[in-house]
């Protein structure tokens, strides 16, 4: 286990911990793990969002030191997550709204029984990092969100961008044509590293002969020990960060604004509540339209309040009151992060 004493960073005493982690084992019953963790975790300093399934863990939480560390420990010790890793970075606040443990029914959402033992092989930073420069005959696939690229990537790479398992499957299928009879090697990245774990699986059940690598720990533990090499732009997250330099270094800006094109690398959620678009936007352009992605936007019947935040806008109930509970149980499904 990487401990945050491993790491050379000098911390301050009241410093948190944000951890990432993932870990696929059997699970019988993930409602009774949701409670186990719901109650060890009970009046820590923790925030977190944490997803339970048969096939495993996949989480992350901002922590104190001494409660972060506890929780490692507490899983480390236990048969069914052995060999569990974390990826740790020091921070000066929580970066999660609360303490979220849920049950779900997949750790990636794809719809498909999937073998993770038949998987892309691991490869660790420093080598990802040699194969980008010295092998020719690749391909590296980003395999993240389209929003996430836009922000940073591997110089070289091209996003796989699939929101379904039809897109996996037809990206696949696609691949699979492209590189038949070449010995092509297939390069892959993601944050942490689970979509990879997923994605690869379903390349070799596909019946892929190329050699499929992933990278280990994802971008990540990537940049913990190669930090920017190779990568352009910020590293996107999903917490109040939303976008972070690569091993500290300063990131240089590739994104654009979505209304005037101009260079940044600030994300926002639309200000309109039915809406939610996650878009780069510079200051100007975020007043001039008062937080929203665009014009039809501005006029919808429910806006948030115009804010300069860089955070991630919260669930629309901190915005409106409604005026009754069935109002709050009919508008459930407008509920956005």
């Amino acid at each position: 286990m990487q401990t945050p004493c491993d790491c050379s960073h000098e911390k301050s005493p009241n410093e948190l911990l944000i951890i990432a982690f993932y870990h696929f084992t059997d699970i019988p019953d993930p409602a009774a793990e949701v409670a186990a963790h719901k109650k060890f975790l009970r009046g820590r300093d923790v925030t977190a969002r944490t997803y339970i399934s048969a096939q495993g863990i996949n989480g992350q939480m901002s922590a104190s030191q001494k409660d972060g560390e506890s929780y490692m420990r507490w899983l480390e010790e236990r048969a069914e997550f052995a060999g569990i890793e974390f990826k740790i970075q020091p921070h000066h606040e929580h970066v999660f709204p609360r303490l979220q443990i849920k049950v779900k029914k997949e750790l990636v959402a794809i719809g498909e029984e999937l073998s993770f033992t038949e998987r892309g092989e691991y490869v660790k930073p420093c080598e990802w990092s040699q194969m980008l420069v010295n092998d020719d005959d690749k391909v590296i696939l980003d395999i993240r969100n389209d929003y996430e690229w836009k922000l940073g990537h591997f110089k070289g790479a091209e996003p796989v961008v699939c929101k379904t398992f039809k897109d996996f499957l037809d990206m696949a299928h696609q691949l699979k044509e492209r590189l038949r009879d070449k010995p092509t090697k297939v390069m892959m990245y993601c944050t942490g590293g689970i979509r990879c774990e997923v994605f690869s699986a379903l390349l070799k059940k596909e019946g892929m002969k190329n050699e499929i690598y992933q990278l280990h720990g994802g971008v990540i533990r990537y940049g913990e020990e190669e930090k920017a090499k190779h990568w352009r732009g910020k590293l996107f997250v999903f917490d109040d960060r939303l976008g972070v330099d690569l091993g500290g270094e300063k990131a240089e800006v590739i994104g654009n604004c979505h209304h005037c094109q101009a260079p940044i690398d600030n994300y926002y959620n639309c200000a309109n509540l039915d809406c939610n678009e996650l878009f780069l936007c510079c200051p100007s352009c975020l007043e001039k339209f008062r937080g929203c992605c665009k014009e039809e936007c501005q006029s919808a019947e429910r806006v948030r309040p115009f804010q300069y935040s860089h955070k991630p806008f919260r669930r629309w109930y901190n915005y409106v009151k409604p005026k009754n509970v069935s109002e709050i149980i009919q508008d459930k499904s407008h509920a956005a992060c």
